[in-house]
């Protein structure tokens, strides 16, 4: 099964990290949605959530105050000025 590396990044830490089938975040272009064989991409996030499905089927999400996005071989990097960390869970 093709999956994602995942890193979320804060200024100040690293978030979480991990490897997933799915990544769902809006842009200012609009919600991306990435999934394993996605495009090379550099978007650039408004403030809201950011939802991560884990191999598992388990999703978590976070709030982000805006930031970037990037996928590149699978590989998919949030990095956002703050994350809240309290909106961190797993459903």
């Amino acid at each position: 099964m093709s999956s994602l590396k995942v890193e979320m990044v804060a200024a100040d830490r690293k978030v979480w990290e991990g490897e997933a089938k799915f990544v769902r975040a809006r842009s200012i272009s609009g919600e991306l949605g990435i999934l394993p064989g996605h495009a090379p991409l550099l978007g650039v996030l408004v403030e809201g959530e950011v939802s991560i499905e884990s191999l598992e089927g388990e999703r978590r999400t976070v709030t982000v105050d805006g930031g970037f996005l990037s996928v590149d071989s699978d590989v998919v990097t949030i990095v956002a000025e703050h994350v809240d960390a309290s909106s961190l869970q797993t459903n």
